[in-house]
């Protein structure tokens, strides 16, 4: 993605909406997108999309950012963008294509329709379908089919609300929400669209960004004094989130910049790379047995440019893992080690 600027591109592309239209500062959510009420035994759509695969969870947000770009507070959804061609929702997306030995390159046209537009025509055709089979109330979206119910329609599809479809004859099409907290919602800033962040990060970090984004707006002087927390049982019963992709997901996020360990200071203010260090040597050091961790959400990583924060972050990733294995090589061989 980095050779063909497909981010750079889907950015401009997004930007563009934004622009042109209400330049929104935040992108509200519904919570029930995250944690459904009342209903212990079905799981949110959070929930469910972590586990898909595709591009399902990137697109619907791409589409509620895309929604609120042009709509007013309590509009109901329409479009009438198409899937493919200049400013289509394929223009919003930037995946990555089979890499090819010969020609060294990411997705050499073939006459099987391997261009990077049908890719992504297909990869939005499949968040769709994937967006519409969570059920027939928990749907994200309605696709029509045609007049003698075969093939979808997938260019004139409707959006639903982050609850779903519901359960009665008439959809719940999507509107957009107001942000107060007794409409249960929560915030996320527009450059988490702009920037690249929702094109790189793997579903189960977006969720879990949003986890902690939504705890610490439940609970804001709790996230400054002393950072927010779940413990196992409620983040894998509220959340369906298992312990190794959340922790895996924290991880990730804190090296972006997006998270921090807890402590004393101004959330905004510039990283101090020595003061992360200690306050994360502090958090490993004073945390009792089976406490989970406390972190703060900072938004100041989400104005840096996302395809290079992560490209740097993987190669310093990758450098330690080639140190750690040349160390262990030399330790198994009986030569000093560095």
């Amino acid at each position: 993605m980095s050779k063909s600027r497909a981010i750079d591109m889907a950015n401009t592309a997004l930007r563009d909406v934004w622009t042109a239209g209400r330049k929104p500062d935040d992108v509200v959510l519904r919570v029930g997108l995250i944690q459904l009420a009342g209903d212990a035994d079905t799981p949110a759509p959070l929930t469910r999309l972590i586990k898909s695969r595709g591009i399902a969870l990137r697109f619907y947000l791409l589409a509620l950012f895309e929604a609120q770009c042009r709509l007013h507070t309590d509009a109901l959804w329409n479009s009438d963008r198409s899937l493919t061609g200049v400013g289509s929702w394929a223009d919003f997306i930037a995946i990555d294509g089979a890499f090819d030995t010969q020609s060294a390159t990411y997705m050499r046209d073939t006459k099987q329709g391997r261009t990077a537009s049908d890719l992504r025509l297909r990869q939005i055709q499949s968040a769709l379908r994937t967006l519409e089979d969570l059920g027939p109330e928990q749907a994200l979206v309605t696709v029509p089919r045609a007049k003698n119910g075969g093939r979808r329609q997938y260019a004139e599809f409707s959006l639903m609300k982050e609850t779903g479809r519901g359960g009665h004859q008439t959809p719940d099409t999507y509107t957009v929400p107001k942000n107060h907290w007794s409409a249960r919602t929560i915030t996320v800033p527009a450059s988490f669209f702009l920037n690249g962040w929702v094109q790189v990060l793997h579903p189960s970090e977006v969720a879990t960004w949003l986890l902690l984004r939504a705890l610490s707006q439940w609970a804001p002087r709790q996230h400054v004094e002393s950072g927010v927390y779940l413990y196992g049982k409620a983040r894998l019963e509220d959340f369906g989130m298992h312990r190794d992709p959340w922790e895996d997901a924290c991880q990730r996020l804190r090296d972006f910049d997006l998270i921090r360990h807890a402590h004393s200071g101004d959330l905004d203010s510039a990283p101090d790379k020595l003061g992360n260090q200690v306050a994360d040597f502090w958090a490993r050091e004073s945390r009792e047995r089976y406490e989970p961790y406390r972190w703060q959400v900072t938004d100041r990583g989400l104005s840096k440019d996302a395809l290079k924060v992560c490209m740097r972050e993987l190669t310093l990733r990758q450098k330690r893992l080639d140190t750690a294995a040349l160390v262990h090589a030399r330790k198994k061989s009986g030569q000093p080690g560095e």
